[in-house]
């Protein structure tokens, strides 16, 4: 969530990363409403001032035996007090009004970042890897993984529904594989802490991290509890410290999380249909860092070279993005794609998402530090970046080491994974 003081002083900038974050939103209303709000509490503390003062005085000519003159000003302190009942309510509706513009403006964007209004301005940082010149014509994942049994979608369909998928044999190993490398990889070479949450959360979660209210119909709730399924790892991760006061000295804090992943993704039905490309449930390695804000950019490309090192293990060609505004998500600043290359489907797929939030998620989560010098806390700023999702990298394997006669190659680095 922004400051509004922040609002207030970069009012053109909020309202221009609005817009291009598609969040129509009354950010001027904003404006006006916190404005009015410091007015009336100006004009309750005072008269709440004069109201003490008063009473004061009432006491003094009731022990004077003033009675008339006491009449007279208890009648004004009950007309005062009426006042004051009056603004207190006015102030609350005027305060819940304004907290509900503020949860739905966007973070805005860090400079560096492109300001278009969808992917046709996403900017090609850089590529790794050379794609793979086939001697015969690579089929897409789906017919590799079929022709070894490996998926079935058309019996995830009759369990579930459509956008699920059914895992058998290799491919049920293959993912395990793929979990237990890239967890030890970012504990051992990395430096993270493995940690292994609940996959439901409640509404202060989901709300901390920017999900709510905006992304709601995207999301599985179960309403009896109202808790939601994660959308990702982020959720419970970042929430770890929601409500707490971290010190500098035990920053910055890597934590790294296996969980399966749940998205409605409303309103993206027809799209990349075939095979895993878009599912609603699917497993995902997550990075989540809590830093202080002086580091937190430089932290930003340390992790993306984090998600970057598990592609460069498995030999997967890949090129990072770094998204416009209007792609971007709620609540990043900062976000970097990267983007594995599938030539049995001809296109580049994302596999991770490396976003820099600033103190955007610990303002709404109420994450703060202590500085090593004292003085007054601050937001620390998280970051998050999948490291790496299971279903477009499992493609990408699939794709980029198939062999003529059906079968697939395994990454080195997974060999030891796949023994049972």
């Amino acid at each position: 969530m922004l400051d509004i003081k922040f609002i207030k002083e970069n009012l053109s900038l909020v309202q221009e990363i609005s817009r291009l974050k598609h969040c129509a939103v009354a950010v001027e209303e904003c404006v006006l409403l916190a404005d009015e709000c410091t007015e009336k509490t100006q004009q309750w503390e005072t008269l709440r001032s004069e109201q003490n003062k008063k009473s004061k005085e009432l006491g003094q000519l009731m022990r004077e035996g003033k009675k008339d003159e006491a009449a007279g000003l208890q009648q004004e302190l009950r007309t005062m007090a009426e006042e004051l009942k009056d603004l207190g309510e006015s102030i609350s509706e005027k305060k819940k009004k304004l907290q509900y513009l503020q949860e739905r403006i966007p973070n805005v964007a860090h400079p560096d970042v492109p300001r278009g209004e969808d992917a046709s301005t996403n900017v090609v940082v850089r590529t790794w890897g050379e794609k793979r010149a086939f001697s015969f014509m690579p089929k897409d994942h789906l017919a590799v993984a079929e022709n070894l049994g490996m998926l079935d979608m058309k019996r995830a369909g009759k369990i579930t529904g459509s956008g699920f998928g059914l895992y058998f044999d290799k491919g049920a190993l293959l993912e395990r594989a793929l979990i237990n490398f890239m967890l030890d990889f970012h504990v051992r070479k990395h430096g993270y802490i493995e940690v292994h949450p609940p996959f439901l959360v409640n509404r202060d979660s989901m709300f901390g991290t920017g999900q709510l209210p905006k992304l709601e119909e995207d999301m599985y709730c179960t309403k009896e509890d109202d808790l939601f399924l994660i959308p990702t790892a982020e959720v419970p991760v970042t929430n770890i410290h929601r409500g707490e006061l971290l010190y500098e000295k035990d920053l910055p804090i890597y934590y790294v999380s296996y969980t399966p992943c749940f998205r409605r993704e409303a309103g993206s039905y027809g799209k990349d249909t075939r095979g895993i490309t878009r599912v609603h449930q699917f497993n995902k390695v997550e990075m989540v860092k809590f830093v202080v804000p002086e580091t937190s950019y430089e932290e930003h490309e340390k992790l993306l070279h984090d998600a970057e090192d598990i592609l460069q293990a498995l030999g997967l060609p890949y090129r990072i993005v770094l998204l416009s505004a209007g792609d971007m998500s709620f609540a990043a600043a900062k976000c970097y794609d990267i983007e594995v290359w599938a030539p049995g489907s001809d296109r580049w797929l994302e596999v991770s998402s490396c976003s820099n939030f600033e103190d955007f998620q610990a303002r709404r989560a109420d994450i703060r530090y202590r500085p090593k010098e004292g003085g007054k806390t601050r937001f620390v700023h998280t970051l998050n970046a999948s490291g790496i999702a299971l279903p477009r990298t499992v493609i990408g394997i699939l794709e980029n080491f198939q062999n003529e006669d059906g079968t697939i190659t395994i990454p080195d680095v997974l060999k030891p994974y796949m023994e049972r």
